[in-house]
């Protein structure tokens, strides 16, 4: 009798052993399978993105990873009087620049000029205009107090990347905050 209650006991241990070992087994082996493939699969749908944000004027701008470590030049443009030609209207010029740009190679940068919304109508009404473009700036988009703009003709010197820009311009990555 003390054999068969051995043998129970040995059974029933080797039982509980299995039974706690298993599920732990099958669990490890799910956590080494989720960490090979989850990060492949995250890769794949992962989009890569820099932005860049203005607090002054109110806009974020999307750009691909490509353009991280980015530099912004500030300028400002001038919009010349209808009937004399005189400066009438100035505003902020924008551009973000590529960080492959260097003096030597220059690369096609992202402007983009800010319009206060009565700059902007009365440059729709032509009281003023910027540039000899027989077209004006296009409107990217705008907030309660600004017009966001592509200057017209902005590359026509077909720098380096400036299909890359176009193409980053399609996706409408400037949004208004």
């Amino acid at each position: 009798m003390k054999k068969k209650n051995k043998g129970a006991a040995a059974l029933l241990l080797l039982v509980a052993v299995v039974a706690v070992s298993v599920p732990a087994i099958v669990s490890a082996n799910r956590a080494n399978h989720a960490e090979q493939v989850v990060p492949i699969v995250a890769q794949a749908n992962q989009v890569h993105q820099t932005v860049y944000e203005n607090t002054q004027y109110g806009f974020r701008f999307t750009l691909p990873d490509s353009w991280k470590g980015y530099t912004i030049v500030t300028d400002k443009w001038n919009g010349q009087d209808a009937t004399d030609g005189k400066v009438a209207e100035s505003g902020a010029s924008i551009g973000i620049r590529h960080p492959e740009w260097t003096a030597d190679k220059p690369r096609q940068d992202i402007p983009i000029y800010v319009f206060t919304i009565d700059q902007w109508n009365a440059l729709q009404q032509e009281k003023f205009f910027i540039g000899a473009a027989p077209m004006g700036p296009s409107e990217l988009t705008r907030n309660d107090k600004y017009v966001f703009a592509l200057p017209a003709r902005y590359n026509f010197a077909y720098l380096d990347g400036y299909q890359e820009v176009e193409d980053i311009l399609k996706d409408n990555p400037i949004q208004p905050m």
